[in-house]
């Protein structure tokens, strides 16, 4: 980039073309970091969400969940800011200089949990499927780096899904229990 600075002052006219070749230069670098950026950046936050539903899978657990505790964390995973909104609700409430203080933050957490919920309520939300048992040992093995994130086969989770994952569940245990008998 500061070559490009050096380079740009030594052009004789703002309109000349070697002033335009490196303008359009200086904004194609640009962009690409940009990019890179936007790419880090949605690892990261990728990576804080498995890390946060792999700190809740108990340790030795070396099956994958069923259905029902899948839907139960990611319950959990929707609720996981209650306690820090009910801190900054008792701060507001405590004197009237303080009801603004912490609305950035009340307002950020609100955003992210309601599209989180409509993800999940709606398509889904981009997630391992921790009902299937080589996702599950996936997400066991990960190294907790955002790096290793591109890497993982992620799955888009929704509600509807768990509920015919559910369903399908129930149906091959009533067949299993029609056999055995």
């Amino acid at each position: 980039m500061a070559n490009l600075r050096k380079e740009l002052e030594k052009c004789k006219h703002p309109n000349s073309r070697k002033t335009k070749a490196l303008g359009k230069k200086a904004r194609r670098q640009n962009n690409k970091h940009k990019t890179r950026l936007g790419h880090a950046i949605k690892s990261n936050i990728m990576g804080e969400k498995l890390s946060w539903f792999l700190g809740h899978i108990d340790e030795e657990r070396t099956t994958p969940l069923s259905p029902q505790e899948f839907e139960e964390l990611i319950e959990l995973y929707l609720h996981r800011f209650d306690e820090e909104l009910q801190q900054i609700a008792l701060k507001q409430s405590i004197g009237k200089n303080r009801a603004n203080q912490h609305a950035a933050r009340q307002d950020v957490i609100r955003i992210t949990l309601e599209r989180e919920r409509n993800e999940y309520q709606s398509g889904g939300m981009e997630l391992l499927n921790l009902c299937d048992p080589a996702k599950f040992k996936m997400l066991i093995d990960w190294d907790g780096s955002a790096l290793s994130v591109q890497h993982l086969k992620l799955d888009l989770v929704s509600h509807n899904m768990l509920q015919r994952l559910k369903q399908s569940a129930a149906a091959s245990t009533s067949a299993e229990q029609m056999e055995t008998v």
